[in-house]
């Protein structure tokens, strides 16, 4: 009997102490959770007390404090959102790790907001709203805040439904839709907000089209060759001559050009000068690379990994000088209006710098992981050459419109380009004549392959040309239309809530910041 209730008493105790361990599981699991949250709450704590080193005492003092905590607010989530587009192809290609893309990206992001970002808007607001028609510190002060806490909400609400998103509409959107609040339709520059609605077509559209064609010239002159390494050793160097040249005239035209005064004909001369650089050395290093590869798709692969590991950190760079001003460009209006001067040019102090580029590189880490998995995989399967296009795509484009003077969204063009290259490959899939003889000529060459095998009474497991797991586009069999419908290369679902997001940014975020705006006139 005795036995019995010890026994008894140790099977309590097991299942006592298995529940304590799931609780502890469950409880540590729940903590995990609220890492990220409680040290993003943390920055803003700190943004506040930096901000309060340097205007406690002074008018407007607490206003400013405030202004700081929401603008840190405005970074984590430009961070969390803007920078997916920068490095998200590479991770979807497998070029980088999660880990060194966040490292890479939250590095070059600061780096270019603090080296290259603190250019001085040259008109309040961007010159959405004419200044003369807010002359109030008050009014104009909570206007910006409302700016500033509306794009601020619907970015990290497109965050969270997993929809990459323009920052620069959403605080333009900010400031429209409080101005209108404060001084009425009159008060808003309408040719601007007229450009802007043109960019939801045309930076996609862009984007898309110009990462198609560097995309349809890769197959053709080098994926569906015979002899893929040759061609690989004729045009993958000059490929990223191109990339090199593109991103130094990216480079001068979104970030030198905030330093020093830089005209067309330098910034042409600087990409070519690079072209012609990068273009001899990266002949050296293909040449060295390909003695080594076999003819295969899987080979091409390696030959771009390094571009794209380059081309990330260009462009967070790129980005971090040129989209800082969407974080701090309100606060910065705040800080100088509450100084008492309602002048139409406003300079960025810089602690308020420092909080735009830190909070961006935070919440790229604490938030990024969710939109860089979106855009480098699940909106279509990106492989090295695909994510190399994308880049190419996203320098060029820029490039091209701003030397035009379109209205464009670096955001919109990167997305773009993603679905660009996935709806090329449903239709090169279904309609390439190309594919179609290349394809033949590979079954023909295994069919030879087999009967060489036989003659010989060997019996050798086929894996194919290209046994590495590529898919259906480029290496499985002909399929019919029925079966490319079935197993469509590009999800609808996240193109039609990437593209609602879109076009609800500006509208959304004009509302929202409306109503914030007559709710602190109503509460001064």
């Amino acid at each position: 009997m005795t036995d019995f209730a010890t026994e008894a008493r140790k099977d309590t105790l097991d299942k006592d102490l298995d529940k304590l361990v799931h609780v502890e599981e469950a409880a540590s699991f729940l903590a995990r959770g609220l890492v990220a949250p409680g040290l993003g709450l943390l920055f803003l704590a700190l943004s506040a007390i930096v901000a309060s080193f340097f205007v406690m005492g002074e008018p407007g003092a607490v206003v400013v404090i405030a202004a700081a905590a929401i603008g840190g607010y405005m970074a984590l989530n430009i961070g969390a959102n803007d920078v997916a587009n920068n490095v998200g192809p590479a991770v979807g290609a497998k070029a980088m790790t999660m880990g060194g893309a966040l490292a890479i990206a939250a590095g070059f992001e600061s780096a270019g907001a603090l080296i290259a970002g603190a250019d001085v808007m040259t008109t309040i607001s961007s010159g959405i709203v004419n200044p003369a028609d807010v002359s109030d510190q008050g009014v104009f002060v909570r206007l910006m805040l409302a700016a500033l806490i509306s794009s601020a909400l619907w970015i990290n609400l497109a965050t969270w439904i997993g929809a990459p998103v323009s920052t620069t509409h959403a605080v333009v959107g900010g400031v429209a839709g409080a101005g209108i609040a404060a001084a009425g339709f009159a008060s808003i520059d309408w040719g601007t907000l007229g450009s802007i609605a043109a960019s939801w077509i045309i930076s996609p559209a862009l984007g898309g089209f110009v990462a198609i064609l560097f995309l349809a010239f890769i197959k053709a002159a080098i994926i569906y060759q015979d002899d893929k390494i040759a061609a690989a050793r004729l045009w993958v160097p000059l490929l990223i001559a191109v990339m090199a040249g593109a991103f130094s005239a990216y480079l001068a035209t979104k970030g030198l050009k905030r330093i020093i005064d830089i005209s067309g004909l330098q910034v042409a001369v600087l990409g070519l000068g690079s072209f012609v650089l990068v273009w001899g050395i990266s002949k050296v290093a293909v040449d060295r690379q390909a003695v080594h590869l076999e003819n295969r798709n899987q080979s091409l692969r390696q030959l771009f990994h390094l571009p794209l590991i380059f081309s990330a950190a260009l462009l967070s760079f790129a980005h971090g000088a040129n989209d800082v001003s969407n974080a701090v460009g309100p606060l910065a209006a705040i800080v100088h209006a509450a100084s008492g001067d309602m002048s139409a040019t406003v300079g960025i102090p810089l602690w308020v710098m420092v909080i735009g580029a830190f909070g961006i590189s935070l919440g790229l880490v604490l938030f990024g992981p969710k939109l860089i998995r979106m855009v480098g995989g699940q909106i279509t399967k990106l492989n090295p050459m695909r994510a190399f296009c994308v880049a190419l795509s996203a320098a060029i484009t820029v490039i091209v419109a701003s030397w035009f003077g379109m209205p464009v969204s670096s955001t919109h063009i990167a997305v773009g380009a993603v679905f660009g290259v996935g709806f090329f490959r449903e239709w090169y899939t279904a309609n390439s004549p190309r594919r179609r003889t290349y394809l033949e000529r590979k079954v023909k060459r295994a069919r030879a392959a087999r009967a060489e095998n036989a003659r010989n009474g060997e019996r050798k497991a086929k894996g194919g040309e290209n046994g590495n797991g590529d898919d259906l586009e480029e290496d499985g069999p002909p399929v019919s239309r029925e079966e490319i419908a079935r197993r469509r290369l590009v999800r609808r679902a996240h193109v039609m809530t990437i593209a609602t997001a879109w076009v609800t940014t500006v509208p959304a975020s004009a509302v929202l910041a409306a109503g914030i705006f007559l709710l602190l006139r109503a509460l001064a």
